[in-house]
């Protein structure tokens, strides 16, 4: 069996801890900055985790992470 592909722009956006979780940036964080709050733009800094129920589906578009 061929291996597998890689889905190139979730392995651009996501990646993984070592205890499994997916590790991935926060939204809103682009444009029309001017109009949010600096508490907000520095919390959008952050990292954020992926759900359990979004792991399944980036682990298959990931398949040797």
């Amino acid at each position: 069996m061929p291996k597998m592909k890689t889905h190139r722009a979730s392995a651009k956006r996501f990646s993984f801890t070592k205890s499994g979780k997916v590790k991935r940036a926060k939204a809103f964080k682009q444009h029309i900055l001017t109009k949010k709050t600096s508490k907000r733009r520095r919390n959008l800094r952050k990292r954020g985790y992926a759900s359990a129920a979004e792991i399944k589906t980036i682990k298959k578009l990931i398949p040797y992470k």
